[in-house]
Formats: C-alpha cells, sequence, structure tokens
C-alpha cells in the first residue's frame, strides 16, 4: 500500500478524492460561515431578513458537507441521485406541513 493510500484511509484503488489540505481548507471555510452566521444574529439591522439569511448559509454549508465530506462530490453520480431525491421528498414533506399547518389555517381564519 503506499503513502498515498494510507493518508487517504483506504487502499482500495478508488481515485480522485481530495488531498487532506484541500479537506482543511473546506473545514475553515465552514468555520467562517458558521461564524457569520453567529455574527448576523447579532446585528439588529438584519433582524427583518434573518432566517432567509440563515437559511442561505446552512444550504451553503450543507452542500460543502456533502459534496466533500460525505465524499459525493468524487463518488458515482447515482449516490448522488440517491441523496439528492431523498433531499426532494423531504423538502417537499416540510413545505406540505409548513402549507397544512401554518399558511392554510392563517387563509382560513380571513375568511
Amino acid at each position: 500500500m503506499s503513502h498515498s493510500e494510507t493518508a487517504h484511509g483506504h487502499g482500495d484503488g478508488h481515485g480522485g478524492h481530495a488531498s487532506v489540505g484541500f479537506y482543511w481548507m473546506i473545514a475553515i471555510i465552514l468555520t467562517v460561515i458558521t461564524a457569520v452566521e453567529v455574527a448576523v444574529f447579532y446585528i439588529p439591522a438584519l433582524h427583518p431578513v434573518l432566517p432567509p439569511v440563515l437559511l442561505i448559509l446552512s444550504a451553503a454549508k450543507f452542500a460543502l458537507v456533502v459534496m466533500f465530506f460525505m465524499h459525493l462530490k468524487f463518488d458515482s453520480k447515482v449516490f448522488s441521485g440517491v441523496f439528492l431525491a431523498g433531499l426532494a421528498i423531504a423538502t417537499f414533506m416540510v413545505s406540505a406541513l409548513f402549507l397544512l399547518y401554518h399558511w392554510l389555517p392563517a387563509v382560513e381564519a380571513k375568511l
């Protein structure tokens, strides 16, 4: 087993994975995004747009973690498809529940 195989934690011949330094860079980016999330929370002028800003920043972190730490960027597109299908179903369910329990009762109360 070569040094590069042991450094990546596997010797089964999978290629294309990023270097350890690249993972450290992703970790630093995630740390910066988290710091921005905390800072945004404490800026009073941003309170009206707080939920969308935090959702966008969280989505960015989610994408980085999924692509690199879960290795979906380097694995077969089938795995990405399965993951995205589950994500789409979960997004649909959360949206449907939001409409059912939050938006529809508010509309009915106005009628």
